[in-house]
This record gives C-alpha cells, sequence and structure tokens, in this order.
C-alpha cells in the first residue's frame, strides 16, 4: 500500500496482513476522499476513528493536516500505526491512542478537543455510525463547518439538518459518505 498524495506521495507503507485485523482502504478510494477535500485538509485537525493501518490520517498528513488523532482498538494495528507514522517523521504531527472508540470520544469530550475533519471507517459488521455521529455532534466534537467521512458497505441515511453539505460516492462494494456541518 502506499500514499497516493501530497508530500509522501507514493511512500510505501504498511498494514496488517491479518484482514480479521484491518480492512485497509484502497488507494482509489483515498484518492477520492482526499480530492473532495483538496480545500479542506490543509492546516486540519484530523481524528481517523478506527484507523487500521493509519492509511487515512496518514494520507491527511501528507496533504497537510495540522494533526492527526489515530484511535484504534488492535494492538497490531496500533503496532503498524506507529511504525508508519515513525518512518514518515510524523510523530510530532500525531496522537495514537490504542482504545475503544467509546473511551477516545469520552476524552475528547472531557478534554474540550474538537476537529475538522473525522474519518469513521468501523467495520462493516459494526453498526455504529448514527451512534457516533449523533454523540459527536451532541458534544461539539465536530468544529463549526467541520466535515465527517464515513467508509461503509451500505447507504448512510443521516439526514440531520445539522449538516449543510452531503456527498455520496461508490468505489465498487464502498461506499463514502462525506457530510459537511
Amino acid at each position: 500500500m502506499r500514499i497516493v498524495g501530497g508530500q509522501f506521495r507514493s511512500r510505501n507503507i504498511l498494514y496488517p496482513l491479518n484482514q480479521k485485523i484491518t480492512r485497509p482502504t484502497k488507494d482509489v478510494v483515498r484518492e477520492g476522499v482526499f480530492n473532495a477535500l483538496h480545500f479542506d485538509i490543509k492546516g486540519a485537525t484530523v481524528l481517523d476513528l478506527f484507523a487500521g493501518s493509519g492509511s487515512m490520517g496518514l494520507e491527511a498528513l501528507s496533504r497537510g493536516a495540522k494533526f492527526v488523532y489515530f484511535i484504534d482498538n488492535n494492538q497490531e494495528a496500533i503496532r503498524i500505526i506507529k511504525q508508519n507514522i515513525q518512518k514518515l517523521d510524523e510523530n510530532n504531527d500525531s496522537l495514537v491512542m490504542n482504545c475503544d472508540y467509546t473511551v477516545a470520544i469520552n476524552k475528547f469530550i472531557n478534554e474540550k478537543i474538537s476537529f475538522d475533519i473525522i474519518i469513521l471507517d468501523p467495520p462493516y459488521k459494526l453498526t455504529v455510525i448514527d451512534e457516533i455521529v449523533e454523540t459527536v455532534l451532541n458534544n461539539n466534537i465536530l468544529k463549526e463547518d467541520g466535515i465527517i467521512v464515513i467508509e461503509t458497505d451500505y447507504a448512510i441515511q443521516l439526514e440531520d439538518k445539522r449538516f449543510k453539505q452531503n456527498k455520496n460516492y461508490k468505489y465498487g462494494r464502498t461506499l463514502v459518505t462525506i457530510r459537511r456541518k
């Protein structure tokens, strides 16, 4: 797997080989997402929830994000993310947390940390998108004009009036939903 754009373009990154651990986002999907976020990524604070290999957050750093929080509850995934961050020398622009998404979200609520962009790519079998989006919106974890990027294998029905812009993209079996607050 490689970074598809920005300052680290074409640099190879590691990913867990066991697909039970993570399902890395394909290059074409990452390229499409970050082309859609082109004008929003520079200087952004990004949350890569369910980070897996960290490919989405690393892509954000490559394209000019100011800081990325990588969250995953799998020790092997965390090890790979840390290796990738070290390889790209992005230790000062990132924080890796080995915890469940609920623990991370509660930490952000308690510490009043908010994000310009939140990337949600949970395992497809988990049905937590609605719960996470509601918590994020109700607790100001997403900044005004912030963006949520959701990757799933099913259509998202987020018709929340707090979002002023909604876009959907399809890449084979993968569906990407981008919502702007």
